[in-house]
């Protein structure tokens, strides 16, 4: 039995990699902030298949210590400071997690394996962020970097880092996923595409208590429309659930790699609202208002993945169109906010 540990397990991407992996009948272990409020969030449904450890990817002994206990085969650096946006406000923070906190599981990694004798092979998460404003369209696994955000930023020093770390004298197994973007239902809400399907939600239920935007205030407006930022930014969506399944791919492999994930199709924030607000047979024009407060201080963009590499070594390809993401989110939602 194969023995996987996830940092970040508690996020869209760890409890659909988390439900994989059990299915393919791995023992699974998850790295949870030790000042989180005891919530497991979006594995709590597995609470009794996992064993749990708590600390911080900005806390060196905590890390060393679950990976010295564990014993993991695999690791699934998922944890992070996430949303892009918010990097903006927090950007030293951002990057004790995103870039320092990378490189301390990489260390603690590496000192297990010169005592066990034994190879453990790591994930890292990179993503289409670091690209920020990009070179050429579609971007590849050689598009050079150029991130227009601390997030960005942050992963792009841990992705050189793994690389150096590979392919050095440490030797060691590091594959990095430049995932797009990538959504479902478990998204969180200071994501846009969250923010928009439960917006609609909210408006076709008439919630009269709806959750709060990025900017504290609620997610809808008293007349019913929502608050968004550049309409024209462009990003290419994908499925979180098909996504994963190119994690665990990339961990099969023989020799550790860097992979692009992504459909190859690009949609702007407008044709994001056209979607969700069609989906419920409403005109999103009638229900969206734009507020300068909500612009990056940067835009990032147009992202458009190359995916031709995954597909050729890793026989992964996306199969849920963008609509099809869209629908489902908004569904989804409209079960939860009724």
């Amino acid at each position: 039995m194969k023995k996987a540990l996830i940092t970040g397990i508690t996020g869209q991407d760890g409890s659909f990699l988390t439900e994989l992996l059990l299915k393919k009948g791995y023992e699974v272990a998850g790295f949870i902030r030790s000042n989180s409020t005891g919530s497991l969030g979006n594995v709590t449904h597995l609470r009794d298949e996992l064993q749990f450890y708590r600390g911080s990817l900005d806390d060196e002994r905590s890390i060393e210590e679950a990976l010295m206990d564990f014993k993991p085969d695999e690791i699934y650096n998922l944890g992070a400071e996430a949303a892009p946006f918010d990097s903006f406000r927090r950007p030293v923070y951002t990057s004790d997690i995103n870039a320092l906190g990378p490189l301390r599981v990489f260390e603690a990694a590496h000192r297990l394996q010169k005592s066990l004798d034994k190879k453990i092979k790591i994930y890292q998460a990179s993503t289409s962020e670091m690209f920020g404003a990009p070179t050429e369209i579609p971007q590849n696994e050689n598009t050079s970097f150029k991130p227009n955000n601390p997030y960005g930023v942050a992963k792009l020093f841990a992705h050189y880092n793994a690389r150096i770390l590979r392919e050095g004298t440490q030797n060691m197994f590091i594959c990095c996923g430049i995932l797009f973007n990538h959504e479902s239902p478990r998204r969180g809400m200071q994501y846009v595409t969250r923010k928009v399907t439960v917006a609609v939600a909210c408006i076709v239920n008439k919630v009269k208590d709806p959750p709060l935007n990025e900017l504290g205030e609620p997610i809808i407006t008293s007349d019913w429309k929502i608050q968004m930022g550049n309409l024209d930014a462009k990003r290419d969506w994908g499925y979180a659930k098909e996504y994963v399944e190119a994690m665990q791919i990339m961990m099969q492999q023989d020799k550790p790699d860097d992979f692009v994930i992504a459909t190859g199709e690009t949609h702007s924030i407008k044709d994001l609202l056209e979607a969700a607000f069609s989906h419920v047979g409403l005109n999103w024009e009638d229900h969206v208002i734009t507020n300068p407060s909500l612009v990056r201080p940067l835009e990032t963009g147009p992202l458009c993945g190359n995916a031709e590499k995954a597909k050729k070594v890793l026989g992964w390809e996306p199969k849920t169109s963008f609509k099809q993401l869209v629908g489902l989110m908004v569904d989804s939602d409209l079960a939860k906010f009724s």
